[in-house]
Parts: C-alpha cells; sequence; structure tokens
C-alpha cells in the first residue's frame, strides 16, 4: 500500500498550490479519503474528505470557500486544490485513506506560505 503527495512547495500569501495523492496496492474506489494537516509545534488538523464517489465533500471551517477536495478514481489520485492562501495554512499536509478499520497514510508533504 502507498499513497504519495506530491504539489507542496513555498507560495506567497494569496497564492495557490494543487496537492496530489496517489494511491496503489488497494482498492482505492472502495475508500473515502481525507487530507490532514499538522503545523509546526501544533498536532494534526483534519482539512477536508471526500467518499468514495466523489460526490460528498466536507471542510474544516479554516479552509472553506478556498480549498477543494476532488478525486480521480480512475487514476487512483484524489487532489487538494488550495486558493487564497495564508500563512496559517502553513504545515505538512497528509493524505488519507480509510475504510472502517482500516487507515493509511502518506508521508506528507510540507507547504510553506510566506512572503
Amino acid at each position: 500500500v502507498q499513497l504519495v503527495e506530491s504539489g507542496g512547495g513555498l507560495v506567497q500569501p494569496g497564492g495557490s498550490l494543487r496537492l496530489s495523492c496517489a494511491a496503489s496496492g488497494f482498492t482505492f474506489s472502495s475508500y473515502a479519503m481525507s487530507w490532514v494537516r499538522q503545523a509546526p509545534g501544533k498536532g494534526r488538523e483534519w482539512v477536508s474528505a471526500i467518499n468514495t464517489g466523489g460526490y460528498s465533500t466536507r471542510y474544516a471551517d479554516s479552509v472553506k470557500g478556498r480549498f477543494t477536495i476532488s478525486r480521480d478514481n480512475a487514476r487512483t489520485t484524489f487532489y487538494l486544490q488550495m486558493n487564497s492562501l495564508k500563512p496559517e495554512d502553513t504545515a505538512v499536509y497528509y493524505c488519507n485513506a480509510y475504510l472502517n478499520h482500516n487507515t493509511y497514510w502518506g508521508q506528507g508533504t510540507q507547504v510553506t506560505v510566506s512572503s
């Protein structure tokens, strides 16, 4: 099982990034997916989630209206489009796949929002 994030980097406030999470080794279309982040010195914060079919999404209040989660089951990849980024969005972003008691995690990708 592998979840591999990509797309992180350094961006100025107000900018955009698109994170990707490529999955392999499990039945991707059967798993709901989420993004979780961890800022320096803080605990993990849930950011967003999407159901198996991609038609139901949820967001933390802190990112609602700025971030968009999506998935492509044919490519076994899901995404987080992040717009209007703020310095407080700086964190390591982790992708997560979950189904009942099974959960898988990626290694994380750093997002830094700074001028």
